[in-house]
């Protein structure tokens, strides 16, 4: 089970005596610990003595198993969590299968680490004795339902099909960063209902990622001097190359595919759709492909590929030069490659 599916079912959790955390992604490792402590401890965060949480390279099993052993005279069980438990996990691997053969059985274990191969002895005793969760990085349509998911748990507030994917577009994809970033933007649109497209472009990213986007429809848009000056504000900021050919990566990529697949017959306003394009930019990808011309569309790939060669060292050419002349080849100012 994936984590954000077990903080769902929280509520309904039927204690064991130990729950692994597996994976990269703290945020979710944080709110099952988070509502593990109150289904365990009870609703009182103010004065949690019975949760204690130990880092992982500095503890030893004893202590843990001490403390797991050990019920104060106020609270009926005790929850300890181990952070960053990879090391504690390997170098106490033997007493750990012992502890999980005899668990308390009033006391909570929690282990939180990167990784939990299912093929180890201690692995293969949990399901006897506990429960693991899978905290990794969400990705593609199951993040963009968590983020739906998070608006309308947050505020009664829904989030447009488009507006999802862009959030990740220009947040990434780290579910503690897009967190916040959905409550600016519930806090953002007030009394409104619903948080769209341009309610993202208005709030999340900053500067940067905005400036991004106007330099990618100024190229489309046939405006080569707003373009480049938006490249010079964007590396005169410290925008690393590769950061910025990523953007334009995203944006022109959809466009080249939409041109292929419209080589087979397929009308183009669909093959853009089929390809991602956003359905509030099919008109003006639409014009920028006829303007450009098929030739030039389909030489897309090839300027793409080839700024990425060369920022990756197959040229002398400086950066800023490199950028330029993609974003003037994609533009069609310059001649097709």
């Amino acid at each position: 089970m994936h984590g954000t599916a077990f903080v769902a079912k929280i509520s309904s959790w039927k204690f064991v005596p130990v729950v692994v955390l597996h994976g990269a992604e703290t945020h979710i490792k944080e709110d099952i610990i988070r509502g593990l402590a109150r289904k365990v401890l009870g609703e009182d965060e103010d004065d949690r003595l019975d949760l204690i949480r130990y880092a992982g390279k500095e503890t030893d099993l004893k202590t843990v198993r001490d403390d797991l052993l050990t019920v104060s005279m106020f609270s009926s069980a005790r929850m300890i969590v181990v952070d960053d438990a990879d090391d504690f996990v390997t170098n106490h691997r033997a007493g750990l299968e012992e502890y999980f053969d005899k668990p308390s059985r009033v006391s909570l274990l929690v282990l939180a680490v990167k990784s939990w191969p299912k093929t180890t002895r201690l692995a293969k005793k949990l399901p006897d004795v506990g429960q693991d969760v899978d905290c990794g990085e969400l990705a593609g349509a199951v993040l963009h339902r968590w983020l739906a998911d998070q608006a309308t748990e947050r505020a009664a507030k829904q989030l447009s099909r488009d507006a999802a994917p862009l959030m990740v577009e220009r947040a990434g994809q780290g579910l503690g960063l897009l967190s916040q970033e959905i409550d600016k933007l519930i806090a953002y649109v007030g009394d409104r209902d619903k948080i769209g497209v341009e309610d993202v472009r208005a709030v999340v990213g900053g500067w940067r990622a905005e400036t991004t986007w106007e330099m990618l429809n100024a190229v489309r848009d046939n405006r080569p001097g707003e373009a480049l000056a938006a490249l010079d504000k964007l590396l005169a900021a410290g925008e690393p190359a590769p950061k910025l050919l990523g953007g334009i990566n995203y944006v022109f990529r959809k466009l080249a595919y939409a041109t292929e697949r419209s080589r087979g017959g397929k009308p183009l306003r669909v093959a853009m759709k089929e390809a991602g394009v956003f359905p509030r930019d099919v008109d003006a990808c639409e014009q920028y492909l006829r303007r450009i011309g098929r030739a030039r569309a389909e030489s897309i790939l090839t300027l793409l590929s080839r700024a990425d060669s060369n920022l990756k060292g197959g040229s002398r050419t400086s950066d800023r030069l490199q950028l330029e002349q993609l974003l003037l080849g994609l533009g069609g100012a310059l001649p097709v490659p």
